[in-house]
């Protein structure tokens, strides 16, 4: 890897632990300062799930992020490990929500797949064990 490729992988690794923290502040502004105006976004599930889907658009993704932050209570979402190469970041982790419609806990190890363009998320595609959010949900 070149050092340019390393900076760039660098600097993919921080903008993504960036719009982690802006998550986790619940603050929505600051994520979409991370979002490329064609971001997707693509959580796999069913419509059980209230945010579940695919999000096309900065405006549309913004909604993802609100309906998230609006139907769970979030106790732990800990990224544990960041894996970077040219555009694309890995992210593995834990998460423990609350769905505020039931009051039944979600909790899985999620892997995010993200791809950056210009320093910012093009397309995130979150895995999780679905099925324990939809059974929160239900």
């Amino acid at each position: 890897m070149t050092t340019t490729q390393l900076d760039d992988t660098a600097r993919n690794i921080a903008v993504t632990k960036a719009l982690f923290l802006a998550f986790g502040a619940k603050d929505i502004p600051a994520i979409l300062e991370f979002l490329h105006p064609e971001a997707v976004i693509e959580f796999y599930g069913p419509t059980t799930i209230p945010y579940a889907g695919i999000y096309r658009g900065k405006d549309k993704c913004e909604r993802f992020f609100e309906r998230v932050l609006s139907s769970v209570d979030i106790h732990q979402f800990d990224a544990e490990e960041f894996i970077a190469e040219r555009d694309k970041v890995v992210v593995t982790g834990h998460l423990n929500l609350t769905a505020r419609s039931t009051g039944r806990s979600i909790d899985s190890d999620f892997v995010h797949v993200i791809t950056l363009k210009d320093r910012k998320w093009l397309r995130f595609r979150d895995f999780m064990n679905t099925s324990v959010a939809v059974a929160a949900f239900s």
